[in-house]
């Protein structure tokens, strides 16, 4: 719901700030005043097209903002789009701007933040339709129509039974394109795959062995530096001479002393121990050293054979994955998809036969949606028709047409036909209407009246009130061609309708005027040579004189008359 629209520097707007309540709200003023310039101001906030002329003269910019309250009903398509972009910052309200600058660069903003006109408009049609001279009008988008319809029609369950069934089918269907996709290219892909499968299977390759194999290539390499060090090791700690006594030779000395101090002290004890520890030591260091030498080998044979194996798995983790693990995975799923591509005709078959089924299932119920549309299209023609009688067009006709196409590709109906289908049903609809004895059914966008077009959305708008999700609906001059007592009905229809959503509408009637829950009133006036837009929120006294002016002079009949609309308008609430 519009719950406030603030306008600054508009056309001969120079500052306004209008909040609404819910249900009917109508603006009344003669022709000139700027009623339809707040409509214009709501369609540029809605992302209409926007123009420097619509600037007050002798300014550099014209701002539009408006404050909406979120549905219950579109709260969860609003904030998906919300979310997206990353605009949801209070759950329960919305703020749309627009900038329109002279030099050309306008800017939208949603709570704030810079978009793009497309999303200030695609957030809008979830806000507002306008009708009247606007093109925002959901009801002549015809890809509505089916949801309006099926709204209307309550077919919930035949439409979910549909779509559940039809989402399996364009399953189905992905997958046999897949695996006719691969049958093309499956000789020369099942060549590569058992390649590919032999190469890794043929290396026999253990995970790990690439690091064994170069700490073995390391030894070899270096077999003759390893054995020197070793053996100078060796030599320094336990081999000796006259000159040059051994390491151990030496420290063997010093443990016999040790020895000696800790039996002369016995509180260094320890020290004695720790020196046979150091002493054995080095003993086993010696026999590993030994140990070590025995495994040291001058192999160049065997360091070619290691130098091709490490090269090979180098080969296969180059192709095939960074280590052995994945280039082991990779045979595996080679193996898997090979095994498909071997199997594809066997599933192919399986797959064929499941469309079929699923196709035929696809005809039953969608005939079934088909059946319950068509019912209720029957019911909405003649609802809408009683409407139109009331608001003075008594010879209107109203038709769903529903449109089916040949596709032999399609599914089979019972009548052997084969249609398209799609994700809605077996067929689209429009809406028909013809305003005029022997002016025929046409498209309704092709309505040309006005004033027929904002009958027809007023009559529909009460029919497919329930189905409508659009909180607020704008009404510009909705009365034209009509008289008083058609427009009490009219006043009626719209109090209605300001029942299950917010209804702004702009009028001539004072019969209509009546009914609305606030009554705003357009003037014009000259302030310093300047043309100024004034409204003014019209209660008790002035507003029965607002609708005994709309009725003629201010008298006291017309004030009479006045009050007698009122209080029709309260009794029948």
């Amino acid at each position: 719901m519009l719950t406030e629209l603030r306008i600054f520097d508009f056309a001969i707007i120079d500052h306004l700030e209008l909040r609404f309540r819910d249900g009917l709200v109508t603006f009344t003023g003669e022709t000139g005043a700027g009623k339809s310039i707040i409509i214009d101001a709501v369609e540029a906030l809605l992302g209409g097209r926007v123009e420097a002329t619509m600037i007050r003269a002798g300014e550099e910019r014209a701002l539009l903002e408006g404050d909406f309250r979120i549905s219950a009903n579109t709260r969860a398509p609003l904030h998906a789009i919300l979310e997206r972009e990353s605009l949801l910052d209070d759950p329960d309200y919305v703020t749309l701007s627009r900038e329109i600058r002279a030099e050309g660069r306008h800017h939208a903003r949603i709570n704030g933040r810079s978009v793009t006109v497309a999303l200030l408009k695609e957030i809008g049609e979830y806000l507002v339709d306008v009708h009247g001279q606007s093109e925002h009008l959901s009801l002549l988008r015809v890809r509505e129509h089916l949801r309006l319809l099926d709204s209307f029609a309550g077919a919930d369950e035949e439409l979910t039974a549909y779509q559940t069934a039809y989402n399996l089918l364009r399953n189905t269907i992905q997958k046999l394109a897949e695996l006719r996709a691969a049958e093309r290219d499956a000789a020369r892909r099942a060549d590569l795959l058992r390649y590919q499968i032999d190469e890794i299977e043929a290396a026999a390759l253990k995970p790990g062995e690439d690091d064994e194999l170069k700490q073995e290539r390391n030894r070899l390499a270096n077999a003759e530096t390893l054995a020197k060090l070793s053996q100078e090791a060796i030599f320094t700690i336990d081999e000796s001479s006259p000159e040059n006594p051994s390491a151990t030779d030496l420290f063997g000395q010093a443990v016999t002393a040790i020895n000696q101090l800790a039996r002369t002290d016995s509180g260094q004890k320890g020290l004695s121990e720790r020196a046979q520890e150091i002493f054995d030591s080095l003993n086993d260091l010696v026999l590993e050293l030994r140990d070590y030498i025995e495994t040291i080998e001058f192999n160049p044979k065997r360091l070619e054979e290691v130098e091709e194996r490490l090269d090979l798995i180098q080969n296969l983790k180059r192709k095939y994955g960074s280590t052995i693990p994945e280039v082991i995975a990779f045979a595996e799923t080679a193996a898997e998809e090979l095994d498909a591509i071997t199997n594809a005709e066997e599933r192919i078959a399986h797959l064929e036969a499941e469309k079929a089924v699923q196709l035929k299932k696809i005809a039953v119920l969608g005939e079934a949606l088909s059946e319950a549309r068509k019912k209720a299209a029957g019911k909405m023609s003649a609802a809408l028709e009683a409407q139109l009688k009331d608001l003075r067009m008594p010879e209107a006709h109203f038709d769903v047409e529903f449109i089916r196409k040949q596709d032999p590709d399609g599914v089979e109906l019972a009548s052997a036909e084969k249609v398209a289908y799609g994700p809605h049903g077996l067929e689209s609809v429009q809406f028909l209407v013809a305003p005029n004895p022997g002016e025929g059914l046409k498209p309704l966008a092709k309505i040309a009246s006005g004033g027929e077009m904002s009958r027809l959305m007023l009559a529909l708008k009460n029919v497919l009130a329930q189905a409508d999700l659009t909180p607020t609906l704008i009404f510009d001059e909705i009365d034209q061609g009509i008289g008083g007592r058609v427009g009490a009905v009219v006043g009626e229809k719209l109090s209605n309708l300001g029942k299950q959503h917010q209804v702004l509408c702009i009028t001539h009637l004072p019969q209509l005027a009546a009914y609305g829950i606030q009554h705003y009133r357009v003037v014009k006036h000259i302030d310093h040579g300047r043309t100024i837009t004034q409204v003014d929120a019209l209660e008790g006294e002035e507003r029965l004189s607002e609708l005994a002016l709309m009725l003629g002079e201010v008298s006291e009949a017309t004030l009479q008359s006045a009050r007698e609309m009122l209080m029709a308008v309260e009794a029948g609430m």
